[in-house]
């Protein structure tokens, strides 16, 4: 099963420059904001949630992280396999990441909005060509009619040009606790 991906990994996530597929590749489970289990919490950072089949891969990519960026500034692991890496964040961004956790992704920036690829390549099945599919930030960015009319579908609710297509952000479901983590990647 794979887990509710977080408003951070969707938004915050993708601007630290970490290949999608090294991401994949190295089980990436979810990225927060902050971790209840530690007494210390990183301010303007986020914490990735790892659960690596290949432990050697995965000290290489870490490694290989240290040397791509300063950014990286805390690693630990816990029981079960469980490894968490700490970013910082971009300040650069910080209006942005502000407008985020607001719920407010249409208002982000230019600049932004331009570190999320605009289409990604989707194959659904193994018989199906793969196409060209518009990524889910730009949907959400870009008010999308489609994502309009699902959401519309789905709750049974008229949007008004002025209401976002995704949902807010809450500080308890972008906060790590490893023990309901666990119990959603067994779902």
């Amino acid at each position: 099963m794979e887990v509710k991906k977080t408003i951070t990994s969707i938004f915050m996530v993708p601007t630290l420059g970490i290949d999608r597929e090294m991401l994949k590749e190295n089980g990436f489970l979810n990225g927060y904001i902050s971790d209840e289990r530690q007494e210390v919490q990183h301010k303007d950072a986020v914490y990735l949630v790892f659960k690596p089949a290949d432990f050697d891969k995965f000290r290489s990519f870490l490694e290989q992280e240290y040397e791509r960026t300063k950014n990286v500034i805390d690693d630990y692991d816990y029981e079960d396999g469980y490894v968490v890496v700490v970013y910082k964040l971009d300040t650069k961004l910080k209006k942005d990441f502000m407008l985020v956790r607001e719920g407010l992704y249409s208002k982000t920036s230019n600049k932004f909005q331009k570190l999320f690829p605009e289409t990604i390549i989707v194959k659904r099945s193994r018989k199906e060509l793969p196409k060209h599919e518009r990524t889910l930030q730009h949907r959400i960015f870009q008010k999308s009619d489609e994502l309009k009319e699902y959401w519309e579908k789905k709750i049974d609710v008229s949007f008004t040009d002025d209401m976002e297509l995704w949902e807010g952000f809450h500080v308890e479901n972008e906060t790590l606790n490893l023990d309901k983590l666990k119990t959603e990647e067994l779902v």
